[in-house]
């Protein structure tokens, strides 16, 4: 399988009052040509810094080191005008909130047609074409109509919709969609997600979806990698993963999803405790330990003394455990 991203060791440090904050700790995977591989955690846990460090939307205060290798080029420590030649061109990114991403001022085509202009040398005329086209590519109705209307004139699922064309316009190799669907209504969400794993078949490119939804990533992602603190602490093929359980932090993830079948009123299950705090005095390296141990029932001493590295097994499901589970299987869904 020929991998369109490869991420090594990727770490973003920052640095507020005099203290280092470990936002993203030795982070590795790899995402295959025409595959969704999706990266799921608790807020806090890395995952939107660690995607904003491949496309070098982190403050200037952020220190990143690693590796991310997109089609043979290495995007850490590119320059600001070498990296605006990537974005949107060969990895795009579609954010959270599309009513914060487009101009409210400006049309929503005109605005399509600019980012289309800023990569390729055609016209004006020519570049309104393409943005059309896009729009109904993500199946917009009325594209022409929909060209000349303002953000405001869209519904939350359109906009993203605009969002979407925006990303495509210049046929990316990796799309990057960071909670794209979390400001949605569950039905608009499947829609969503069932465009975009529709457009990846047509177009062939790779997605690397940042989510918190573990119902979107068991039904839409081929691959997935659990965060936690900074860290990732489990990696499988989703249907593997979702299967096979080894790491307790997933398990109590997928144990506070809420389920239908559950009695009314009854309480929604949490994972106890807190996260670690990632910051520690300049010069020191994170905390010894296992980051989860704190909240976890099955550490001991161990736990709290060395920290477990990631480590595959025969199945091509990596892990850091020290007391792993024997393997669980749970059944969840993102789709209305």
């Amino acid at each position: 399988m020929t991998a369109v991203l490869e991420v090594r060791e990727l770490s973003v440090r920052y640095r507020p009052r005099g203290r280092v904050v470990h936002a993203v700790d030795s982070l590795s995977y790899s995402v295959g040509a025409g595959r969704t591989v999706a990266i799921i955690g608790e807020s806090g846990s890395g995952k939107t810094a660690s995607s904003r460090a491949i496309m070098g939307l982190l403050p200037r205060s952020a220190q990143v080191s690693g590796s991310a290798v997109l089609n043979g080029i290495e995007l850490i420590g590119l320059g600001a005008r070498e990296l605006r030649r990537h974005r949107g061109h060969d990895v795009a990114m579609i954010f959270q909130d599309p009513a914060r991403s487009l101009n409210p001022t400006m049309r929503v085509g005109p605005q399509i047609a600019e980012a289309i202009r800023a990569h390729r040398p055609i016209s004006r005329a020519a570049a309104r074409e393409r943005a059309i086209e896009l729009f109904r590519l993500v199946r917009l109705s009325a594209p022409e109509q929909r060209y000349s209307e303002y953000p405001h004139q869209f519904s939350g699922g359109m906009r993203q919709r605009v969002m979407i064309a925006m990303a495509l316009s210049c046929s990316p190799r990796l799309l990057i969609a960071d909670e794209a669907t979390t400001a949605l209504d569950v039905t608009t969400q499947a829609q969503i997600m069932r465009l975009l794993t529709g457009l990846q078949a047509q177009l062939g490119m790779a997605i690397l979806m940042i989510s918190h939804d573990l119902g979107l990533a068991a039904s839409f992602a081929d691959d997935v990698v659990v965060m936690y603190a900074g860290r990732a602490v489990e990696r499988a093929p989703a249907r593997e993963l979702f299967g096979n359980v080894r790491m307790p932090y997933t398990s109590a993830l997928l144990g506070a999803v809420p389920r239908l079948d559950r009695a009314a009123h009854t309480p929604l299950p949490v994972i106890g405790g807190r996260p670690p705090v990632l910051s520690a005095p300049p010069g020191s390296a994170p905390s010894a330990g296992c980051p989860f141990a704190a909240r976890c029932p099955r550490a001991d001493d161990r736990c709290e003394r060395e920290r477990p590295e990631l480590a595959e097994d025969e199945a091509g499901h990596a892990y850091a455990c020290w007391h792993p589970l024997a393997g669980s299987s749970h059944e969840i869904s993102g789709e209305a």
